[in-house]
């Protein structure tokens, strides 16, 4: 095959490929990467680049890990494909990982993604009800700006108008209620105060929809493409003890959260609740092969052993849990135990949160929310009317940091007049020095505002 100039690169680039959220700008071309290592991207021009976001929130052990490659070459050697509608011993062995890495007792259903992730959980939820005896739970109540997925079921629960719109109608059966944001709070009183009124909103929707028809709750433990919103510290107890009330199942969505980004193994952990169900998608392989699971509570599952025609789990994903993607997940597990990635998460995360609350005295900068390696920086007209910043503000300090060797991201096409969430996802790998020049090249940026 002729190797390709730059040029011809870019050019084929515009003539055969869609990019995702991309609007049409023929002056605008996106980066072309070519290589990477560790926490650092490598464009087609020889460029470098700190990827502050790790890709799509997934490169959780950073790149180039050649223990990967070889997890998924030497599996592919020996059983390239096989169906779990039989079984294979990858699988078997992230199963028993998994339960370790939970400290609980989950039974687990693989896909690829974590909007197929998601709608297997509600379909599990769904017909648990059914099966229960309770044919009339069909509803899941999900929050605004968060996001769940870009399958109809998955994007109906979506909280993120611009990412439905001109595709609706959607799945029916998808309730939204307020994201529990303490910076623009409606309701008055200290955090505890706030958690709880939020979590009593949803209680009252569940009255309003009668509780005998809503079959579950879908939450991010934080809202993270939806610009980052950490939750009370009681928020998420609340909402358990009202699914426990009303006999509602609490799906726990972990795709980004997961994997020791928050500095804890998984996100619901930091605030002392035991999930009925939980996604997970992402950093479960460091993005090195595509892998989502739907983990469902052991008495749950129970529920499906029976010997009626149709008591059964009629779904099927013809790649989920290939045995590749089960091998690459366990070597990544085992890096993350060996290297202690959470723990650097947890500590890293609070340097971070250290680092950057300076800027919370910048004119434009309303908020900073974070948990581990994961932080959203919302920028404000002013910190008065805390009216949401233009998005060529946030484009400014985003293009400032990509000159100088960055790459940082945004809440992009969520809820109008609300994508203006600066957000950082490194690599939990990050090096002492790359984590320095992280921070200071975006406290430069925004300082330049």
């Amino acid at each position: 095959m002729t190797v390709k100039t730059s040029k011809e690169l870019v050019e084929n680039d515009e003539k055969y490929i869609w990019h995702a959220l991309r609007k049409y700008n023929p002056e605008s071309q996106p980066l072309i990467a070519a290589e990477a290592e560790g926490a650092w991207i490598t464009d087609i021009d020889g460029n470098q680049y700190m990827d502050g976001m790790s890709g799509l929130w997934c490169v959780n052990v950073g790149y180039g890990r050649e223990e990967l490659a070889k997890a998924a070459y030497e599996q592919l050697k020996t059983l390239p494909y096989f169906p779990l509608s039989n079984s294979h011993v990858p699988a078997i062995k992230l199963g028993e990982k998994l339960n370790s890495w939970l400290g609980d007792d989950y039974i687990y259903f693989f896909s690829n993604s974590g909007s197929e992730a998601n709608e297997v959980a509600f379909k599990i939820a769904r017909q648990y009800h059914q099966q229960n005896g309770a044919s009339s739970r069909y509803k899941f109540i999900s929050r605004y700006r968060a996001y769940h997925g870009n399958t109809m079921g998955s994007l109906a629960a979506t909280g993120q108008a611009e990412r439905k719109y001109r595709y609706e109608p959607l799945s029916p059966g998808f309730i939204h209620v307020s994201p529990p944001d303490i910076y623009r709070s409606p309701y008055p009183g200290s955090e505890e105060e706030i958690g709880k009124a939020y979590a009593d909103e949803i209680e009252r929707v569940i009255t309003w929809e009668m509780n005998e028809t809503v079959a579950g709750i879908i939450m991010e433990p934080i809202i993270t493409g939806g610009g980052v919103i950490v939750p009370p510290e009681n928020h998420l107890q609340k909402v358990r003890d009202i699914c426990d009330r009303h006999g509602v199942l609490l799906i726990i969505d972990e795709v980004i959260s997961g994997f020791g980004r928050t500095g804890k193994n998984f996100g619901f952990m930091n605030f002392g609740i035991k999930p009925d169900i939980i996604t997970m998608a992402k950093g479960i392989t460091s993005a090195y092969q595509p892998l989502s699971v739907t983990a469902v509570r052991r008495d749950i599952y129970e529920v499906f052993k029976k010997e009626d025609e149709y008591a059964h789990f009629r779904h099927v994903n013809t790649f989920g849990g290939s045995p590749a993607a089960c091998a690459v997940a366990l070597k990544n597990l085992e890096i993350l135990e060996k290297e202690q990635l959470v723990e650097r998460s947890a500590h890293l995360g609070g340097k971070l949160a250290k680092e950057m609350s300076g800027l919370e005295n910048h004119p434009k900068v309303g908020r900073i929310s974070s948990k581990g390696l994961l932080m959203g920086i919302e920028l404000v007209e002013d910190k008065i009317s805390k009216n949401p910043a233009k998005p060529e503000l946030l484009t400014e300090v985003m293009e400032e940091c990509k000159s100088n060797g960055l790459i940082i991201g945004k809440n992009g096409a969520t809820v109008a007049g609300f994508n203006n969430v600066l957000t950082l996802c490194p690599p939990l790998c990050i090096t002492d020095d790359d984590f320095t020049f992280m921070v200071r090249t975006v406290k430069e940026a925004i300082s330049r505002l």
